[in-house]
């Protein structure tokens, strides 16, 4: 049995499956009402939410859907196409229309954030909003490069890489994990609830690798797209994250946005989740109470509409007129 096949079966899926255009998904879905879609990171799955908590802390009134991003966890990531923002996007988004999620708030964290933002920007009347986490929004040069992504092993040809990298992989990953929470600490419960190995598998790593490479140059296209978001978002940032220059990125989308807000949070690194998953309840609870308004002033829009009523007018001849009537 290969590496990825025992780690498989020593992690079982945790969610259900669904199929979309040939690509299977895994997705967990927990409770009823508002409906709730968490994203991952660039090298990251389902575990890292429900390890921070974030899951279990949003109470009744709301279903929580996290995915597996196309390549991460155990969905797939068809080889021969990119996987860029968009193409995620339009994925996830018949994968909504196939689970009935309807006008969802849209959590996304880090590389997730993109999906997020391509999501609202392809079609916004399908998002009520946005809760954007550490998010990288413009092509800056980033902090630190991914160390285990296959493009760090250039000399190493495919088959050997491959193996290779998920053995140095597994070496690094206590220092990798920890450089990601810094300046905090890696709490017990994601220590204990997140599964390392079934991260670093080759296919994830090589999905880790392909998402590092288009980071940049998908940042840049976002950046001019930007203006053009009309629905509520919340951006949270850690003050002291080392992976993503907060000023740079979150505190610079807030100013130029027009419908959102911005946290802060000082002392705390990338996994702002984890370190303060209360600010998240709350941010997505808000975006969660404009969702309500917004339906509400619909629905009485909607009401107050003269509606248009058929009435056969009976005269020298039948003819049918369309009248308005109010009410």
């Amino acid at each position: 049995m290969g590496l990825a096949r025992a780690v498989e079966a020593e992690d079982s899926a945790v969610g259900c499956f669904v199929t979309v255009d040939g690509t299977r998904l895994h997705y967990l879905d927990r409770g009823t009402g508002t409906p709730v879609v968490l994203l991952h990171g660039n090298g990251s799955m389902i575990g890292d939410f429900v390890s921070s908590g974030i899951t279990e802390r949003m109470g009744p009134g709301h279903r929580v859907i996290a995915f597996d991003r196309p390549g991460f966890g155990y969905s797939e990531r068809p080889r021969g196409q990119t996987w860029g923002p968009f193409e995620q996007a339009n994925l996830l988004s018949r994968a909504f229309s196939r689970l009935r999620i309807e006008r969802p708030i849209v959590v996304g964290h880090s590389w997730g954030t993109l999906v997020a933002l391509a999501l609202a920007l392809a079609d916004p009347d399908k998002v009520a909003g946005l809760v954007l986490l550490s998010g990288y929004y413009y092509p800056t040069p980033r902090k630190h490069a991914n160390a285990l992504a296959p493009s760090a092993f250039p000399l190493v040809d495919d088959v050997l890489r491959h193996m290779v990298v998920p053995f140095i992989g597994r070496l690094m990953a206590p220092g990798a994990v920890q450089r990601v929470f810094a300046p905090c600490a890696v709490p017990e419960r994601f220590k204990r609830d997140y599964s390392i190995p079934h991260a670093l598998r080759p296919s994830q790593i090589r999905a880790v690798a392909e998402e590092a490479a288009m980071l940049m140059e998908s940042a840049r296209t976002f950046s001019e797209l930007y203006k053009e978001l009309s629905i509520p978002v919340r951006l949270i940032a850690g003050s002291d994250d080392r992976v993503v220059d907060t000023d740079e990125h979150s505190a610079r989308l807030h100013r130029e946005l027009g419908t959102s807000t911005f946290r802060s949070m000082p002392g705390i690194g990338h996994m702002v989740h984890h370190a303060a998953p209360e600010e998240v309840v709350a941010a997505i609870a808000a975006v969660g109470e404009a969702r309500e308004r917004r339906a509400a002033t619909k629905s009485a829009t909607t009401r107050s509409k003269p509606t248009r009523r058929n009435w056969l007018h009976i005269g020298d001849g039948s003819e049918e007129h369309a009248c308005l009537a109010v009410g």
